[in-house]
């Protein structure tokens, strides 16, 4: 048996502030000699004249609300890997890789493009899109 394999009995307990010079921490209780930090609690929050919190803009206007939240845009040329009259909707998408999981919180559009094939969408469309579509021959649903 060797002095560093024997197990840990006692904890070593935190040094006492401010119980006399021979404590090594008497007196000022380590936190130095006056001013503000010297003396009583200050909150976690301050930074002098100006609370941080208060300097900060505030959240307003465009671009800070969940309804700004923009849909994932594809456009019709995205759509021309899948075969004829297929029926295009989220769960098609997302099989074919062309939107992925946090795309589906935020709502997918369909945007105009060029397309070779007919197919059928069950998404929200632009017009221009919608029109290019029923061109080549497929339907679309609105939703």
């Amino acid at each position: 048996m060797k002095l560093h394999t024997l197990i840990k009995v006692k904890q070593r307990s935190s040094k006492r502030l401010g119980r006399g010079i021979g404590s090594g921490k008497g007196k000022t209780g380590g936190r130095g000699t006056k001013g503000q930090k010297a003396r009583g609690k200050i909150p976690v929050g301050f930074a002098g004249d100006l609370a941080f919190f208060k300097k900060l803009p505030l959240r307003r206007g465009q671009g800070n609300s969940k309804k700004s939240v923009k849909p994932k845009i594809v456009t019709l040329s995205d759509l021309n890997s899948f075969k004829a009259k297929t029926v295009i909707d989220l769960e098609q998408l997302l099989k074919s890789k062309v939107i992925s999981e946090k795309d589906i919180k935020r709502g997918v559009k369909i945007l105009d493009g060029e397309l070779e094939v007919a197919l059928v969408v069950k998404l929200p469309i632009s017009a221009a899109a919608a029109k290019k579509i029923e061109a080549k021959g497929g339907t679309v649903e609105h939703v």
